[in-house]
């Protein structure tokens, strides 16, 4: 079969690229760096390089394939919510211009939320304009907060001593690892048995912040890590003079907030999926490693 992929070489986009060129499949790659060209090509796909706000682009690269997996990626600008949607709807119009019958689209836990949940809630309105199409499949994946943001905080880990974030000490956050999104995402590209508009979670593990402190501070010798709470006003300074513009680290702070109420999560836990095979303990073995090097 034929798939189209966004995501460039991603952590999700890579490895799922890889798992469709080894099952004999024609997968294209698309990417907004020409320097990308190369290392796509070395997988075995095609590259397709341009800009997700170009719909003429978007809709030459998919006239023919059996499936498209889509994304927006979520950006720097200023406006990250409006950017995110404006490509969202790029998406949407290329894939009816092009005809196409199947969606998977890369969505995100919480993504039922239309505000209050950062950069979640403009994937809410992506999802409703996918949705909008008629005669097509869509499929949303939406995968819980990845492992590797957790790498982010690797800094703050070395130069304060902490860890922590805008939300409390027993705060459940819903993990996953980005191998596992790749590992599902083929699954279904390759059986392509989803009809309607649909929601897939994927989850690895359900940990407190407080374990999330002690597991890698564990793993990295450190086992007194302390897990501090910090205000939204210390979690925005923080992050803006980490180099993050203020538009990102106000929606981060917004994203902190639903996971503090509970209500980005809380509709994955009305009907929770079986839970993935990559535990916290597991990455936290690779987040040493990081941690080590850095």
């Amino acid at each position: 079969m034929k798939y189209v992929l966004l995501g460039s070489l991603g952590n999700i986009t890579k490895p799922l690229a890889q798992k469709l060129v080894a099952a004999k499949h024609q997968v294209t790659v698309i990417s907004s760096k020409t320097a990308k060209a190369a290392e796509i090509e070395k997988l075995g796909a095609t590259a397709a390089i341009g800009d997700l706000n170009d719909t003429d682009f978007l809709t030459r690269t998919f006239k023919g394939a059996d499936a498209v997996y889509t994304m927006v990626p979520p950006g720097e600008s200023e406006n990250r919510k409006q950017q995110m949607r404006r490509e969202g709807n790029s998406l949407v119009a290329a894939v009816k211009a092009a005809g196409i019958k199947k969606v998977l689209n890369l969505s995100s836990i919480g993504a039922h939320m239309p505000a209050g949940c950062g950069p979640v809630s403009a994937l809410y309105f992506v999802e409703q304009a996918f949705n909008a199409l008629d005669g097509v499949d869509v499929k949303h994946l939406r995968p819980a907060f990845f492992y590797t943001n957790l790498l982010n905080n690797i800094g703050m880990i070395k130069h304060a001593g902490i860890y922590g974030n805008n939300y409390g000490l027993d705060t459940d956050i819903v993990f996953v690892h980005p191998d596992d999104i790749a590992v599902v995402a083929a699954e279904e590209l390759q059986a392509l048995s989803f009809t309607g508009k649909t929601v897939r979670y994927i989850v690895d593990d359900i940990r407190t912040s407080k374990e999330v402190a002690s597991i890698l501070g564990n793993a990295i010798g450190k086992p007194e890590l302390p897990y501090v709470q910090f205000t939204d006003e210390q979690a925005l300074q923080g992050m803006v003079q980490a180099g993050l513009n203020e538009d990102s680290a106000l929606n981060y702070v917004e994203m902190g907030q639903a996971i503090r109420s509970g209500e980005m999560f809380a509709e994955y836990k009305k009907e929770p999926v079986q839970q993935g095979p990559v535990k916290l303990e597991d990455f936290a073995k690779a987040f040493a490693a990081v941690y080590a090097k850095s």
